[in-house]
C-alpha cells in the first residue's frame, strides 16, 4: 500500500489524528474510522464516529485547544459613521500596493504567503467598489490584478484547485511550516511529481487542506464575476468548484466546510442544482455531525481544533451561506438551520456579555446572518446575531478611528459596505434566491 502523503494547509488537523480525551490523553477513536464513514457517505456510521470521541473526551467536549481570550468592547466605542465609512478603505491602497506579491510569473517556491491573501484583497476591494467607496475605480482595478494572479497560479497547477505555494522554509507562518513539512515528506517518499506540479500543491491526498485556499479564492472570484460579469472568472470559478465537489471530505469540520461555502455560492451564481446537492451533501456528513447538541457547550464543535472561535465562525458563515440559497422547503433545511441557530447563540452570547475572542471570520458570518435574517428579528434576536454585529463593529470602528488596521481587506471592505449603505447588501452574495422544486439531495448512506 502506498503511504499516505498528508498536507495540512492552515490549521492543523485533530490533534496527532485522534480526538483527544481528557486531559488532552489520546482518546480510543483514532480519525481513520470517521474518515472511512466519510469516504462511504454513510451518515449513521459518522455519527457513531463522533459519539465514540464525544465521550472520550467526557466533559472536555467542546474545550479549545488554546483557551479563549475575550477582548471587551470599550464602553465609549460608537459604530463609524457613513461618513467615515465613505472613506475608510482609501488608507489601505498604499499599504496593499506596498505588500503586493501577486505576480504572475512569480516563482512558488519563494513565496512566504498562502492564496488567501489576494482572495481577501478581491473581496474587501469588491465591496468597496460595489459600495462606491472613496477610490472605487481604483478598488476594481486592485481586485481584477489579483484576479488574473489566481487565474494563473489555477492554470500553472492544472487540476481546477486554486493551489498552494510549494515552498519550503520561507516564512514562520504556521500554513507555510505545515507546507514545508509536507513538501520535504512528499520529496523524501518520492511522491513529490504526484502532489507538486510547476511549484504549486496541487493535490492534498485527501487530507482536505487544499479545501481552505480554493474555498477562499473560489468565494472571492465569484464576488468579482457579480461585478463585471467577465466570465473568465466564472470559469476560473467553475474548475475549483468541481473539484471542491469531487474532493472526499475530511474529518476536520472547518476545511470541508470551505467547500460548503463555495459550492453554495456557486449554486447562488449559477443556479445548478449540483453544486447545492453537493454543499448539503457536505454540511449534512462533513460538518454538522461534529456539533455538540446538548450539555453547556451546546452549539460548539466536540473537538479542541474546531471547538477555537475562528474556525467556528468559519463554519457559521459556510451553514448560513447554504441556508441562504437552499428552497425553504427543502426536506434538509431545518436540520441545517437548527445546526446555524445552535451555533450562533452559544458564542454570540459569550461575544456580547464578555467581548471579542475572534474578529476577522465573526465580522464575515455576522454580516452574512444578518443579511439572510434580515425579515427574521426573532431569529437574529434569539441567536444575538444583531447584538454581536453592534459589539465587533463598535470595536472595530474604533481602531480604525485609532489609526489601527482593524481587520484584513477583505472582512473590512465588507464591513465599510455594510455601514455606508445600511445593510450588508451584495448583488448575489447576500441574495437569497428563487427556490428549486424541493428534492432530497441524495447520495446520503443512512
Amino acid at each position: 500500500m502506498k503511504p499516505r502523503i498528508h498536507l495540512l494547509i492552515a490549521c492543523g488537523l485533530i490533534a496527532c489524528g485522534f480526538f483527544t480525551g481528557p486531559n488532552n490523553s489520546k482518546a480510543a477513536i483514532p480519525v481513520s474510522e470517521l474518515a472511512k464513514a466519510l469516504a462511504e457517505n454513510n451518515l449513521d456510521a459518522v455519527r457513531a464516529a463522533v459519539a465514540k470521541g464525544r465521550e472520550a473526551l467526557g466533559n472536555k467536549a467542546g474545550e479549545p485547544e488554546v483557551p479563549d481570550v475575550f477582548r471587551p468592547v470599550p464602553a465609549e466605542a460608537k459604530l463609524m459613521s457613513r461618513d467615515e465609512a465613505q472613506r475608510g478603505f482609501t488608507p489601505h491602497f498604499v499599504t496593499l500596493e506596498k505588500m503586493r506579491w501577486w505576480k504572475a510569473g512569480i516563482d512558488p517556491t519563494t513565496l512566504t504567503a498562502p492564496l488567501r491573501g489576494p482572495a481577501s484583497v478581491i473581496t474587501g476591494n469588491v465591496a468597496a467598489a460595489r459600495a462606491r467607496l472613496d477610490g472605487a475605480e481604483q478598488s476594481l482595478a486592485m481586485a481584477k490584478d489579483a484576479a488574473e494572479f489566481l487565474i494563473w497560479a489555477q492554470e500553472q497547477a492544472g487540476s481546477g484547485v486554486y493551489p498552494f505555494p510549494a515552498a519550503r522554509g520561507t516564512s514562520k507562518a504556521r500554513a507555510m511550516e505545515v507546507a514545508t513539512r509536507f513538501i520535504a515528506n512528499a520529496d523524501k517518499t518520492g511522491k513529490l511529481e504526484t502532489v507538486v506540479r510547476n511549484g504549486w500543491a496541487f493535490d492534498d491526498a485527501g487530507d482536505g487542506g487544499l479545501q481552505f485556499d480554493n474555498g477562499e479564492c473560489g468565494v472571492a472570484m465569484l464576488d468579482l464575476y457579480e461585478m463585471t460579469k467577465d466570465h473568465r472568472y466564472l470559469e476560473s470559478v467553475r474548475k475549483s468548484a468541481d473539484w471542491a465537489a469531487g474532493r472526499p471530505m475530511c474529518p476536520n469540520w472547518n476545511y470541508n466546510s470551505f467547500s460548503v461555502f463555495l459550492l453554495a455560492r456557486m449554486f447562488a451564481v449559477t443556479q445548478e442544482p449540483k453544486y447545492l446537492d453537493a454543499a448539503i451533501i457536505k454540511a449534512r456528513l462533513g460538518v454538522v455531525p461534529g456539533q455538540l447538541t446538548n450539555g453547556p457547550r451546546a452549539g460548539r464543535w466536540i473537538d479542541p481544533h474546531n471547538a477555537r472561535p475562528a474556525y467556528h465562525y468559519i463554519m457559521m458563515r459556510a451553514l448560513t451561506q447554504l441556508v441562504a440559497v437552499m428552497p425553504p422547503e427543502h426536506v434538509e433545511r431545518p436540520e441545517i438551520v437548527c445546526a446555524l441557530s445552535l451555533g450562533l447563540k452559544t458564542r454570540n452570547a459569550e461575544m456580547v456579555a464578555r467581548g471579542m475572542m475572534n474578529k476577522e471570520h465573526a465580522m464575515e458570518s455576522l454580516l452574512l446572518v444578518n443579511r439572510t435574517f434580515k425579515n427574521d428579528a426573532a431569529f437574529l434576536r434569539d441567536t444575538h446575531s444583531s447584538a454581536a454585529l453592534e459589539a465587533i463593529g463598535r470595536l472595530v470602528s474604533d481602531e480604525a478611528r485609532r489609526a489601527k488596521q482593524p481587520l484584513a481587506p477583505g472582512a473590512w471592505g465588507l464591513f465599510l459596505e455594510f455601514i455606508a449603505s445600511g445593510t450588508p447588501p451584495a448583488p448575489c452574495f447576500w441574495r437569497l434566491h428563487a427556490p428549486l422544486l424541493a428534492r432530497p439531495p441524495g447520495g446520503i448512506a443512512r
